[in-house]
């Protein structure tokens, strides 16, 4: 006697990048973005007006009631923003943890301050990370904003999201693609500021480049996520001394 299994038609037929790859093409693809500050919510708003479905995620309940309400938090920002996300069907706020696990794509934009002996305090990027771990699902693509030193995302991220027993860059993606906000600097915007993206490896960083390149207008794909990593200290070290 022999038995058969059925699986689904995206199981069955494609890999897990292919699927995400579909997605992203499309714009079906869910975005999260955790840290809804002076990173992620301008972030999150060029998702949306890009055409995808984004969920915002921060801890502040404070946040999230005010952009329910189209109120502002980031006086730089202006109202305009607000409202507009608080007003469309393809955007929602959320301050419960658990509804990461609905993103196909996570963007990690949190705070890496200095601790008191001036080294970088990965402690918010380690919490979300352990965060999308709770609920990561095969072919998930999650990517790191955050500012950070070369191998934060392979080294630190990677072993706590492969404890789920998931494996990176085969059951789910994840890549680095640092934040180059500048809040006081008029006439740019997310979406017209170039982006470096780098992944663990070639698949991750090419699923990275091809929802980024559908939302930023000039994007450089490099070869290895410590390249990203990198290039984003030299350009604070730069700003630091030219300033």
């Amino acid at each position: 006697m022999t038995t058969t299994t059925t699986s689904s038609p995206d199981t069955a037929m494609h890999d897990p990048a292919t699927v995400l790859r579909e997605r992203i093409e499309n714009r079906t693809a869910i975005i999260g973005v955790v840290g809804l500050g002076y990173v992620g919510l301008p972030l999150a708003k060029a998702l949306h007006d890009a055409g995808y479905p984004v969920l915002g995620y921060d801890t502040d309940r404070n946040k999230v009631d005010m952009l329910e309400r189209g109120e502002t938090y980031l006086h730089h920002l202006g109202d305009d923003l607000t409202k507009a996300l608080s007003t469309s069907d393809r955007f929602n706020a959320t301050a419960d943890a658990s509804r990461i696990g609905e993103a196909d794509v996570v963007l990690l934009c949190v705070p890496t301050p200095l601790g008191p002996h001036r080294e970088p305090d990965l402690s918010y990027v380690l919490a979300s990370t352990r965060m999308v771990a709770a609920t990561l699902r095969r072919g998930q693509l999650i990517v790191l904003e955050s500012t950070t030193y070369p191998g934060t995302t392979r080294q630190e991220m990677l072993p706590v999201l492969e404890e789920t027993g998931l494996v990176g860059g085969r059951d789910f993606f994840l890549a680095y693609s640092p934040e180059r906000e500048d809040p006081g600097r008029q006439g740019t915007t997310t979406s017209t500021i170039p982006k470096l993206v780098g992944g663990i490896d070639a698949i991750s960083g090419e699923l990275a480049n091809e929802l980024y390149t559908r939302v930023i207008s000039q994007v450089h794909l490099v070869s290895s996520a410590e390249i990203a990593e990198a290039a984003k200290l030299l350009e604070n070290i730069y700003r630091a001394v030219n300033i």
